[in-house]
C-alpha cells in the first residue's frame, strides 16, 4: 500500500534495529536457560565445556580472553528484551542493534563509572569470541552449527576521552531465531540484583523448568549438570543450602527434600484460587497498551503479591486497582 505522491518503501525491513524502548520486560532465550552456556567463573576462565543430556549436545570454546561469563549475559538480555518489545509492538527487528551503551548498563543494574563501560567492553569481546556447537533446536530447525554468542560489535560513537557511547551489535543467526520463534522467557528485573553467578543460573534454571508451576523437584546431580558448575557436588551442594539460607531468588523458593532432591516452588504459590481478585480481559489487554512488550501474566502475578503484601484488602473494581498500580509503578 502506497500513498499518492509517496515512493514504495523498497526497504521495510531496516538493516539495523534501533533500541529506543524504554522499560522493556527483561527477557531471555530458553535454550541458554535450559543448558550451560555461561562460565560461572569471577576469573578468566578458559577451559573447554562439554555438554550432553537427553540428545542435546553443547561444546563451549573461550577465546584467549577466556569464557563469556554469566554477567557478560546482560549484554544479550537487553538485546532479546528491545527485540521482543518491538515484535510484540509491531516493528520491523533486525540481527544488528544500535544501542546506547548508558541505557544498557542502566537496564541492567550495572555502575555508569568509566569502569563499568571498560567492563561492558570487555563482555563484549567475550561474547565475540566464546564459540558455541551445538546440535539445540530453535525456531523448529534442528541442525548441528558453530557460531559466536554475538556475531560482532562495533563502538559507533565514543566521547573524546574514547568512552563508548553508542555500539553496534549483531547477533548470531541461532540466537534471532529465538528471538523470532519467542522461544524467551520474562525475567525478574531483581535478576539483575543478583549479585553471585550461582544464583543467576540457578534463577534461570527455576525460571526455565517451574515457570508458573506451582513447583519442580530435581535431584542435587541434575542441578550440578545442568547449571555449568565447575564445583565438586558436596561444594556445590553446601552452596544450595547458603542459597537456601540466604533466600535472595527473585519469584522461588528453594527447599532441600529427602533424596538429595531440592524442590523450586513459586513465592505466589500460597494465593490459592478464588482467594486473589480476578481481572478481566478487558484490564489485560489495556495492560499490554500500557507496557508493550511485557508479560501482562507476570505483572497480574507481581500485583497479586503487591496486594497480598498490603493486607489483602477487599476491592471494589479488582480491574481499576490493577490499572492504576501498573500506571504508577
Amino acid at each position: 500500500m502506497t500513498r499518492a505522491g509517496l515512493l514504495p518503501d523498497h526497504h521495510p525491513t531496516a538493516d539495523f534495529f534501533v533500541c529506543d524502548i524504554f522499560d522493556a520486560a527483561p527477557k531471555d532465550d530458553m535454550g541458554s536457560m535450559e543448558h550451560p552456556m555461561f562460565s560461572l567463573s569471577t576469573r578468566p576462565d578458559r577451559r573447554i565445556l562439554s555438554y550432553e543430556h537427553n540428545g542435546v549436545q553443547i561444546e563451549v570454546t573461550p577465546s584467549v580472553r577466556g569464557l563469556a561469563t554469566i554477567h557478560d549475559k546482560d549484554v544479550l538480555i537487553y538485546c532479546i528484551s528491545q527485540l521482543m518489545a518491538a515484535v510484540n509492538a509491531g516493528r520491523a527487528i533486525s540481527r544488528t542493534l544500535h544501542l546506547k551503551a548508558h541505557d544498557l548498563l542502566v537496564a541492567t543494574n550495572r555502575e555508569t563509572s568509566g569502569d563499568g563501560y571498560k567492563r561492558l567492553r570487555d563482555a563484549l569481546e567475550r561474547l565475540a569470541g566464546t564459540r558455541i556447537t551445538t546440535n539445540f533446536e530453535t525456531g523448529g530447525q534442528e541442525v548441528t552449527t558453530g557460531f559466536g554468542l554475538i556475531e560482532s560489535w562495533q563502538i559507533v560513537r565514543k566521547t573524546r576521552g574514547g568512552r563508548m557511547v553508542s555500539v553496534a551489535i549483531t547477533l548470531s543467526d541461532w540466537l534471532f531465531r529465538a528471538v523470532l520463534s519467542k522461544s524467551v522467557l520474562t525475567l525478574s528485573r531483581d535478576y539483575f540484583r543478583l549479585r553471585k553467578p550461582l544464583e543467576r543460573r540457578i534463577y534461570e534454571l527455576a525460571r526455565k523448568h517451574c515457570g508458573r508451576q506451582a513447583g519442580w523437584t530435581v535431584s542435587v546431580d541434575t542441578l550440578l549438570k545442568k547449571s555449568g558448575s565447575a564445583s565438586p557436588r558436596r561444594v556445590f551442594r553446601k552452596m544450595l543450602r547458603d542459597m537456601i539460607a540466604a533466600d535472595l531468588l527473585p519469584d522461588y523458593r528453594i527447599e532441600e527434600e529427602p533424596g538429595d532432591l531440592m524442590r523450586f516452588s513459586r513465592r505466589d504459590a500460597v494465593l490459592e484460587p478464588g482467594t486473589v481478585p480476578i481481572l478481566s480481559q478487558n484490564a489485560l489487554d489495556q495492560a499490554r497498551r500500557l507496557v508493550p512488550g511485557a508479560d501482562v501474566y507476570a505483572l497480574q502475578a507481581e500485583w497479586h503479591a503487591h496486594w497480598q503484601a498490603r493486607g489483602g484488602l477487599r476491592l471494589r473494581s479488582p480491574d481499576k486497582a490493577f490499572l492504576g498500580w501498573l500506571a504508577k509503578r
